[in-house]
């Protein structure tokens, strides 16, 4: 009993080494409503791989817990991420007030609800390096999102004697979009409930819908069926990715690049942050930017569908998801292009001539 403690112990001290020591490259963020850059110890997928690595490590070799331990606890588990949602939540609540880390950056509306649903401070940090909407994002988020499908996987090993194809396919379509994303919640949105809660609830436990459901409802597709759910999947992937990477190579090489085979077309812009000061900005209209203006949602939206089609069409629950995708980046397609048209004013109307539709080329 006592050995069963301490390798408890051991592990759970190395998952916390993992998450915090992993080192990676500093990079710098976005420009914030201020006019401040921040920099950012960039180490998440270090740290996810490594976290993999020892969970299907103790999975096959170690044996310290089970590898349906999630599913085992998730209730117990969804009460304690909901503790740590509002936790985390009212700290960066009271933090603003008392010691905001950058106070040009932060947000008061008058409307106390509204400023503990939606945030204040736009970065907020402990020290140098530990920020919040980084951290929580990519940590309790992002990691967990993929440990809670393996754990899925592993539960329907136990019940059924093998894992179906449906769902390794959730798996691996999951793991390819979660091992490259980069969230518009960190580049625009300030740290209250609707990021404090939503990274340590709502996103590991809503996003993972599709594995629950499959535990209990195992679907072996057929292989025309698997191959097209693959195909869509892999394709929305290779959309997602491949549009913001062109906007990362872009930016980073100021235009001077190719994109498509050819140097890149833009719009120059120029924009006032909130200290006063000018600022220029390029919008891109070459490869899949110049296709339609949020052709990255379109390639998150195919891989969502993806996924609940992987769960074939017996039940509407697994749907939920693409519901809930289409009406989330509907609403930030919109909230963005509002943001835009503040922030660019006229150059965002030249933008928009330039490239005329936002998801869906020659319909929306």
């Amino acid at each position: 009993m006592l050995l069963h403690i301490l390798n408890h112990i051991m592990l759970s001290r190395t998952f916390l080494l993992v998450l915090f020591i992993c080192v990676g490259g500093v990079q710098e963020g976005a420009r914030t409503p201020a006019g401040l850059i921040n920099k950012y110890e960039v180490n998440g997928l270090q740290c996810w791989i490594i976290t993999h690595v020892l969970w299907v490590a103790n999975a096959q070799y170690f044996h310290w817990f089970s590898p349906t331990i999630i599913i085992d606890n998730w209730i117990p588990l969804l009460w304690c991420t909901n503790i740590l949602g509002y936790a985390v939540s009212t700290l960066a609540f009271i933090k603003a007030y008392l010691f905001p880390t950058n106070p040009e950056d932060c947000k008061f509306t008058g409307n106390i609800f509204y400023n503990y649903m939606m945030g204040i401070e736009f970065n907020p940090r402990i020290g140098k390096w530990f920020d919040f909407k980084l951290f929580f994002n990519g940590r309790p988020g992002i990691v967990a999102w993929t440990l809670i499908n393996l754990s899925y996987a592993a539960k329907q090993q136990e019940l059924y004697g093998y894992v179906t194809n449906s769902m390794i396919l959730v798996n691996v379509l999951q793991v390819s979009h979660v091992c490259f994303t980069i969230t518009i919640d960190i580049c625009h949105d300030h740290f209250g409930w609707y990021l404090g809660w939503g990274d340590c609830v709502w996103l590991p436990f809503l996003y993972t819908l599709q594995g629950l459901y499959l535990v209990y409802n195992p679907i072996q597709l057929s292989t025309p069926h698997a191959a097209g759910v693959l195909i869509l999947g892999l394709v929305g992937y290779y959309i997602f990715r491949s549009t913001n990477h062109q906007k990362d190579l872009f930016r980073r090489t100021e235009g001077n690049c190719k994109i498509w085979g050819k140097k890149p077309t833009f719009i120059e812009c120029s924009y006032r942050s909130a200290d006063g000061g000018i600022h220029k900005s390029k919008l891109m209209t070459s490869g899949f930017w110049g296709v339609a203006r949020h052709m990255n949602y379109t390639g998150d939206l195919m891989g969502s569908l993806a996924y609940c089609l992987a769960c074939g069409g017996e039940h509407l629950l697994p749907y939920f998801y693409i519901v809930y995708m289409t009406i989330l980046l509907v609403h930030r397609c919109i909230r963005d292009e509002h943001r835009c048209s503040n922030k660019y004013s006229k150059d965002w109307v030249r933008y928009t001539a330039a490239v005329p539709y936002r998801l869906l080329p020659n319909i929306f």
